[in-house]
């Protein structure tokens, strides 16, 4: 065979396995990042318009959630959020709209004695969005149910919901709930339980 027939095998077989071994390491790259995410994924591509956009945005993420100072906290402290937890949520059949702003504040504190920023609320979301991607939805619902009953808007049944939401995220943040705080798991007691 001539040189010039070898050149005109080898460099398009090249060219094909670069296309290949780059297509897998960005589906492998793709697929990492759904893994990671979670339904967060879902949401950037449809927020930022498109994959790699999203994509992108998920890296940045992930690059700014290096640069954080995040902590697990001593066992103390996560019991002592739980019995507050459990304060909390047991004067929700008194004072719904008040507790769901008092577990909001609560979810808050946690986020920042873990090493979570939290100036603003779509900062928030995306800095948890790193590591708490599947219980985030659970946040903004819980969130949004909160902005309505700052002006007179959420039923009780909502209410009632957002605590089962931030309950979620609440543990996810604490670790799982693994402290034994799982007394009324699910959210606040039914009005009948008291």
């Amino acid at each position: 065979m001539s040189t010039a027939m070898w050149i005109a095998i080898v460099v398009p077989s090249a060219v094909v396995l670069i296309m290949v071994v780059t297509a897998l390491w960005l589906l492998g790259r793709r697929r990492r990042l759904q893994r990671h995410f979670g339904p967060e994924y879902d949401r950037a591509v449809q927020e930022e318009g498109g994959r790699m956009a999203a994509e992108n945005a998920l890296r940045a993420r992930e690059r700014r959630h290096g640069e954080l100072d995040l902590k697990e906290l001593p066992v103390e402290a996560r019991h002592r959020y739980a019995e507050e937890w459990s304060g909390v949520q047991e004067q929700f059949v008194d004072r719904p709209a008040e507790t769901v702003g008092e577990a909001d504040a609560l979810v808050a504190r946690l986020m920042r004695d873990r090493g979570y920023p939290t100036g603003g609320y779509e900062q928030q979301v995306r800095d948890l969005s790193v590591e708490h991607g599947r219980t985030l939805e659970h946040y903004r619902i819980a969130h949004a149910v909160n902005e309505r009953s700052r002006g007179g808007n959420a039923t009780t049944e909502e209410l009632r919901g957002a605590m089962v939401h931030y309950r979620a995220l609440f543990d996810d943040l604490l670790g799982g709930g693994s402290n034994g705080a799982r007394s009324h798991r699910g959210g606040p007691r039914p009005e009948s339980g008291r």
